[in-house]
């Protein structure tokens, strides 16, 4: 996280409404010979993150422990030209939440549930599409593939964010970076965080 403490202003439940809406991050667990990372979408409960990882992934094999879950948002790169101030330098404006906490096994019997919740949060989102359900799957390639993967449950310590936006900036020089990232044209995601900086926050 950003040292800055006027980047890291906006308050746990902003920060976790904004990662339920991401559903996907990174997981990263300390391995023996270094960190494991593994990108993951999840289900965002009241204080957990629910997930499955491969049996075949080495955090899979670890059984869990102290971990971290990195959820990205918008991001993109800012030209000092775009401030209309003297003596700017480049930088790189983004959103991103951490969530810090134990990862525990869930038991095998909790993966249809679980792979309900996660299809069910994602499927929705795509109305007027028919939700997709399992059991459209074979009930016999449903259990091959419930074999191959394992449920997890990240108890959630503590939760930390940084909305990097401009706001060590004059107002009016942060809304001309905005307007200036928007206007290089680089897609969606660089779009939204134009419209993010212009709040100036959350």
């Amino acid at each position: 996280m950003h040292p800055n403490p006027i980047y890291r202003q906006t308050d746990e439940a902003t920060a976790l409404a904004f990662a339920r809406e991401r559903g996907f991050g990174v997981l990263a667990v300390n391995g023996a010979d270094g960190p494991l990372l593994s990108h993951v979408p999840f289900v965002l409960k009241e204080d957990a993150a629910e997930l499955h990882l491969v049996r075949s992934n080495p955090i899979a094999r670890a059984d869990g422990g102290a971990a971290c879950l990195a959820v990205s948002g918008g991001d993109g790169y800012v030209s000092p030209d775009w401030y209309g101030l003297e003596h700017q330098v480049p930088t790189w404006m983004y959103v991103a939440v951490h969530l810090r906490g134990v990862l525990h096994p869930l038991p095998q019997e909790e993966m249809p549930r679980l792979l309900d919740e996660l299809s069910d949060a994602f499927e929705e989102r795509l109305a007027p599409k028919p939700v997709w359900k399992m059991s459209k799957m074979p009930a016999d390639a449903l259990d091959r593939m419930m074999r191959q993967i394992r449920p997890f449950r990240l108890e959630i310590e503590t939760v930390d964010s940084t909305w990097k936006l401009g706001q060590n900036k004059p107002e009016a020089a942060r809304l001309a970076a905005a307007e200036g990232l928007e206007a290089a044209g680089l897609g969606a995601e660089t779009a939204a965080l134009a419209a993010t900086m212009r709040r100036g926050r959350a």
